[in-house]
Formats: C-alpha cells, sequence, structure tokens
C-alpha cells in the first residue's frame, strides 16, 4: 500500500484548522482561522476551502494524499446529510458531496469528538486504555468512544453523543429541541446562558471562572453550579459504560478546578462508590482535532 500524505482538517464551532502531515506523519503545515459561523453554510465552505488550497501547496505535485475533515455532527447513514450539529447552518446538507466538489477530491468526514478522542487514544492522554470516552466541551459539548485505538461509531452514527442526553426536564431548551442537555449544563455557551439568565449579566466562560477565583457571589454561584453538573452528567455516563479512562478536551479542559473539586463531585454521582476512572486532561492541546481528521482521512 502507497503511503500517502496527510491533509486533515477540523472545522469547529469556533476556530478551523488545517494540518499536513508527510508519509511519515512529520508535520508540514499548520493554520487556524476563525471559523465564520455568522455568515452561514457558504462562508464555511469557502473558509474550509481556502485552507485546503493552502495547505496543497505542501504537498509535492502529482503525490498521493488523504482529506479528513472533522465537523460538529455527523453524517446521517441513510440520507448523507449532516445531522446534530451544533453549527446549525450545516443540518440537513449535502456537506461530504459539497466539499468533494468544491475540492476536487475524496473526502472522509467524521464527527470532531471522535477525531479528538482517536488522536488522544492512540498518541495521547487515553494511549494503552481499551475503553477511552473523549470529552470535547467548549462552545459545545461533544463526546467520543474508542476501542482499541479504533472509533465506535454506532448503527446511527452517534456512539458518544452524550452532549444531547437529556439531564433536566425543566431545564434551558437545546437547539436539537430537548431541555436541558448536557450541552446546555456543562459547555461554555450553555454556563454562559445561564449566569445571563440568572444574574443579567454577559459574561464569558472565562470571565466566570476568573470571577469565582477572585470570590464573586454570582461567580461562584454559576461555577458551583458547573461544577455540580459536570459531576452529575459525568458521573451518570461512568456509571453506564464504565470506561477505562476519560480525557477531556475543549477550552474548558483547561479549567483545572475540574481535575480536583470537578473528580469530587462525580464520585458524588456514580453508581460504583469507589470509582478508580482517571479523569484525564488531553496531552495533544485543542488541536488533537485536526491529527484525529488527518487520520481518519488514511483509516477509511
Amino acid at each position: 500500500m502507497q503511503m500517502k500524505y496527510r491533509i486533515g482538517i477540523d472545522l469547529g464551532g469556533t476556530k478551523t484548522e488545517a494540518i499536513v502531515l508527510d508519509p511519515s506523519a512529520k508535520q508540514l503545515y499548520r493554520k487556524r482561522i476563525i471559523t465564520p459561523r455568522a455568515d452561514g453554510y457558504e462562508a464555511i465552505l469557502g473558509s474550509v476551502q481556502e485552507l485546503f488550497r493552502d495547505a496543497l501547496q505542501h504537498i509535492p505535485i502529482r503525490q498521493h494524499y488523504s482529506v479528513g475533515i472533522g465537523i460538529p455532527g455527523s453524517l446521517n447513514t441513510d440520507t448523507q446529510l449532516v445531522q446534530n450539529a451544533n453549527t446549525t447552518c450545516l443540518i440537513g446538507r449535502p456537506l461530504k458531496q459539497d466539499f468533494e466538489k468544491l475540492l476536487g477530491c475524496r473526502v472522509v468526514l467524521e464527527n470532531d469528538a471522535n477525531c479528538f478522542t482517536l488522536a488522544e487514544s492512540r498518541w495521547g492522554a487515553g494511549k494503552g486504555y481499551g475503553l477511552v470516552f473523549g470529552i470535547i466541551m467548549g462552545t459545545g459539548c461533544g463526546g467520543g468512544l474508542c476501542i482499541d485505538g479504533s472509533i465506535r461509531r454506532g448503527s446511527h452514527a452517534i456512539a458518544g453523543e452524550w452532549g444531547h442526553f437529556s439531564v433536566d426536564p425543566n431545564g434551558a431548551e437545546c437547539y436539537c429541541g430537548n431541555r436541558g442537555c448536557v450541552e446546555t449544563k456543562i459547555s461554555g455557551s450553555g454556563v454562559e446562558a445561564a449566569f445571563f439568565k440568572t444574574c443579567r449579566r454577559r459574561l464569558t466562560m472565562y470571565e466566570i471562572v476568573q470571577g469565582f477565583r477572585k470570590g464573586d457571589p454570582e461567580c461562584t454561584a454559576a461555577f458551583e453550579q458547573f461544577l455540580d453538573d459536570f459531576g452529575r452528567c459525568l458521573g451518570g455516563l461512568i456509571s453506564v459504560l464504565d470506561p477505562d479512562a476519560v480525557v477531556l478536551g475543549g477550552g474548558l479542559s483547561n479549567i483545572n478546578e475540574l481535575y480536583s473539586r470537578g473528580i469530587v463531585c462525580v464520585q458524588n454521582y456514580v453508581f460504583h462508590r469507589h470509582i478508580q476512572t482517571p479523569i484525564l486532561k488531553n496531552r495533544l492541546g485543542d488541536s488533537a482535532g485536526v491529527f484525529g481528521a488527518a487520520r481518519i482521512g488514511v483509516d477509511a
């Protein structure tokens, strides 16, 4: 089998990143841009096309290459249209076909949380563990499942999609149509929305965390609720799945309190009172997804 160059693109809710790896997996190119989320579907297609063209300049002429793209959703296995995307302008769109037409080559699409989990399972914090659950906590909240280094997608391509499990029927309405989904509780956008509803102040998640650390009463209440929700959501998941390790990714994974007070909250909600499940911070940073995307282009 001829070794290929690999192009990986991670299309996230906030940023889009591209990488080129040579056949030995050496990094040749990497670039990150802001995702034009407010400008709609065509703008997102255009931004990915621009990154792809730049990436292609770093691959020698007539050399074989693969293209893998991580997306904040998944492809419906029957219709091949995007489903369950928190970048809602992608929902119902033939994204794979449109990318292939625009880029002029075969494209493999995969859920971004699956890309993250694959990368961390093979090369990062989850390496050496059999059953790894990967969590992206950022603009939204997604999950992926790897078993012995391979993605488990499920018959509906939604395995690991814990972000839209409803944990509070009286909670905030989610874009998916349900109320009180995990994503509304422990994503950055969910915590920010809840804080504004309660306190009538618009603060970013970063500002809420800093406010907690400085003793601001409203920020403290919001942050403690966030930790309790994190414990309830992840504790329930561990009770069902009993993974060998959980790896946290996304911007919120940089909150140090998740690995101390957050773990205590998880232990409050799991069925087994003496859990030893490692809850680990990612090792590949917020670029894990783009490495996973590059890998899936080869694997598929």
